[in-house]
């Protein structure tokens, strides 16, 4: 069975009669690299962020469509919208920060153990003063 961005790669590379080498050129990246997304039965760890821009520039996809493929590759669920979402008190649309989703879809991967620590870090640097920069 594909995983999400395999199967994304060769949706797009089907619906547009596009090769590898097709969506490298458009994307600036490695031919290989493509072919390695499009046909590794696992990804083992997200690409860098230049790979999924340069591949979702090669797909003419949006980015997000193409981190949360590659996330869900990994075997990382992103929750939430994958377009913009309002804030908790019903304002104005935000932009989805991409950092925060793989942030809280990665802890979920964490044992119990390293929650306790990721909180206990995240809780000091709240607490830091603005002069400890």
């Amino acid at each position: 069975m594909a995983n999400a961005l395999q199967q994304l790669i060769r949706e797009r590379l089907d619906r547009k009669g596009w090769s590898y080498g097709d969506v490298a050129r458009r994307g600036g990246i490695p031919r290989s690299t493509v072919h390695h997304l499009a046909t590794a039965d696992r990804v083992v760890r997200m690409p860098q962020p230049a790979t999924l821009e340069g591949l979702s520039k090669g797909l003419e996809l949006s980015l997000d469509t193409v981190r949360r493929a590659a996330a869900e590759a990994c075997g990382i669920h992103v929750y939430g919208p994958a377009a913009d979402s309002a804030d908790s008190a019903g304002g104005a649309a935000r932009p989805a920060d991409p950092e925060v989703d793989l942030l809280i879809a990665s802890v979920q991967k964490l044992s119990a153990d390293d929650r306790r620590h990721v909180a206990a870090l995240v809780e000091s640097l709240l607490d830091r003063s603005p002069n400890e920069t």
